[in-house]
């Protein structure tokens, strides 16, 4: 392969040309060559990263040996360990990480981080096992019914293809857990936050962390109305829906429209702390997030071995990028 000579190195002088018009002449190509050099670096430089991984979801716990004990139970497909020191659990590729904190971690006011949840293989099976585990406690859901009363129901029927239905459970320390159904394996596979403006959100994840996004989206048109409420929803008098979202790996990041004009408050120190997603080069995430004025929460830390820095969202939701070798 061809070498471009080192921006030093001596053109030699073509026959006929005088020294004085050849140093010229040299000195004009070594500064096209330099040119042409810092041109293919600035290229380097800004092409497009490759989107992130999802890494794991951060929560604190007055006891994270039995909260994930907890969750293993419930989802016997994941795995009881540990992660940077920390009680963990692993369930597909990602993992739920327990920090231990003193008092019940809070849980109001809302934050962006709203809840998580798994597919299941059956989710009426489910529900049947989960009966039969002492200390779950089921949450309910409230539907419309034909003559247009709300009332109380234990899964909510969805009409999406291959699914049976979702329905939610109380997990430790005043978590909300969703399972959904039916789907091939069993796995965590959904992060739903709420945004002040869900397509807003995905624009800017789409335009600071390289998401995948199809949606036409900019600036000036993200805002959208909000709609009126509909059911099924936590309270009988439902829920406003309006979603978007992406996804990082087998995980989806879906975003429902706050569900009220208080404003979101931020996730730090709340029982859902914080979720992380996985980058191959910390410093060239760190130049672009800089670049683009994203809010930076920390400097570089340690996560075990690993080095991570934690950055803002646009509904001020903590998200931690994780370097993994």
């Amino acid at each position: 392969m061809n070498r471009l000579p080192a921006p030093r190195e001596h053109f030699p002088r073509a026959p006929g040309i005088p020294a004085s018009e050849d140093a010229t002449l040299n000195r004009l190509r070594l500064s096209a060559l330099s040119l042409v050099l810092c041109l293919a670096t600035a290229a380097v430089a800004q092409a497009p990263l490759p989107a992130p991984g999802f890494h794991h979801i951060h929560l604190n716990s007055i006891d994270p040996e039995a909260a994930a004990d907890f969750y293993a139970a419930q989802f016997p497909s994941s795995t009881r360990t540990t992660f940077a020191g920390l009680p963990a659990l692993k369930t597909g590729s990602v993992y739920l990480l327990f920090n231990k904190v003193k008092l019940p971690p809070a849980t109001a006011p809302q934050t962006a981080l709203w809840h998580f949840g798994w597919q299941v293989a059956d989710i009426h099976e489910k529900l049947a096992l989960l009966k039969q585990h002492p200390g779950v406690r089921l949450v309910p859901l409230y539907i419309a019914n034909e003559a247009g009363a709300v009332v109380p129901a234990e899964i909510a029927e969805a009409k999406a293809p291959n699914r049976g239905g979702f329905a939610f459970l109380a997990g430790p320390d005043g978590a909300i857990i969703e399972y959904q159904g039916d789907l091939a394996t069993e796995r965590l596979n959904h992060l739903h936050m709420f945004q002040q403006n869900p397509f807003c959100a995905e624009l800017w994840y789409h335009q600071h962390l390289n998401a995948p996004s199809k949606s036409a989206y900019t600036e000036a048109s993200c805002k959208a109305p909000r709609p009126g409420p509909s059911w099924p929803a936590f309270d009988p008098g439902g829920m406003i829906r309006q979603q978007a979202g992406v996804a990082f790996d087998e995980i989806s990041v879906t975003w429902h429209v706050q569900q009220s004009d208080t404003p979101l408050a931020p996730s730090r120190g709340h029982l859902l702390d914080h979720y992380a997603l996985s980058v191959s080069n910390l410093d060239a995430w760190i130049a672009k997030l800089r670049r683009e004025r994203v809010r930076f929460l920390t400097k570089t830390y340690k996560l075990g071995s690993l080095r991570a820095v934690m950055i803002e969202g646009p509904s001020r939701e903590a998200i931690e990028l994780v370097e993994l070798p």
